[in-house]
């Protein structure tokens, strides 16, 4: 019996320090988890949308396997103007990527600057020809952004993530503005990052703060202390790279 005890408990440790990372988890406060909320929000394009809804509704289903994601018919596609295709990519996506790992809240996430953008589409992601679109529309595809951006007073996570995959340099001075008119979305920091970092700004990757955040020891929940100090850095550095380019 004593014996059976032993392994039972050798059996259960697994077990039981899964059940630990798993929860329970600290609860965020209210104002932290207003901000997870804030940095969750899209930004919907109002480009054709009622017809472009009407389309991804009868979305068929692509890939070889079933679920890998649903795209609109191909004829539908090619009737849609580049501002409507806009739209489609802002609030669909082509492609699916199962997730089964539960994440722990953020705690103070309104306290903080992160090293990459939320994952806003769930198990969701752009497909290749989404991000073709994109890229090979880059100058469209920003000036709709800072459009539909000064109209809603509004940049959306999904318009963040579309500057950063077409490598949206040429908007730097005007995310440092559009930040300046309420400091209240530090995602809009992280975009700068995430710019700096995609072209391996010399000044920047040879910081600490790049250490922290993309170094081999960071980890994909990276972040910094949101403060005045790293903000004006961030804001520096990001300019300076931007002059660099003119």
């Amino acid at each position: 019996m004593k014996l059976f005890s032993v392994l039972l408990s050798v059996t259960l440790l697994p077990v039981l320090a899964f059940a630990q990372e798993e929860g329970p988890w600290p609860e965020p406060s209210p104002e932290s988890q207003a901000y997870h909320d804030y940095r969750m929000k899209l930004t919907t394009p109002p480009y054709g949308l009622e017809k472009v809804k009407t389309m991804i509704s009868k979305a068929v289903s692509v890939g070889e396997e079933e679920g890998e994601g649903e795209a609109i018919r191909p004829k539908d596609y090619l009737t849609l103007s580049l501002r409507e295709k806009f739209t489609y990519h802002m609030i669909h996506t082509e492609a699916y990527s199962q997730n089964c790992d539960a994440t722990p809240p953020i705690i103070d996430e309104h306290k903080k600057i992160f090293a990459r953008l939320p994952d806003i589409f769930g198990e969701g992601n752009w497909s290749i020809r989404q991000r073709d679109f994109l890229v090979s529309n880059r100058d469209s595809v920003l000036a709709i952004i800072e459009e539909s951006a000064n109209r809603s007073k509004r940049l959306g996570a999904n318009y963040k993530m579309a500057i950063v995959e077409v490598n949206g340099l040429e908007m730097i001075p005007f995310l440092i503005e559009f930040y300046k008119r309420d400091y209240k979305d530090h995602d809009i920091l992280t975009t700068l990052l995430l710019l700096m970092n995609g072209v391996k700004y010399p000044p920047f990757v040879q910081s600490t703060s790049y250490a922290k955040l993309y170094g081999p020891n960071s980890n994909y929940g990276a972040w910094l202390q949101y403060n005045k100090a790293n903000e004006d850095l961030i804001f520096q550095r990001a300019m300076a790279l931007f002059n660099s380019m003119n």
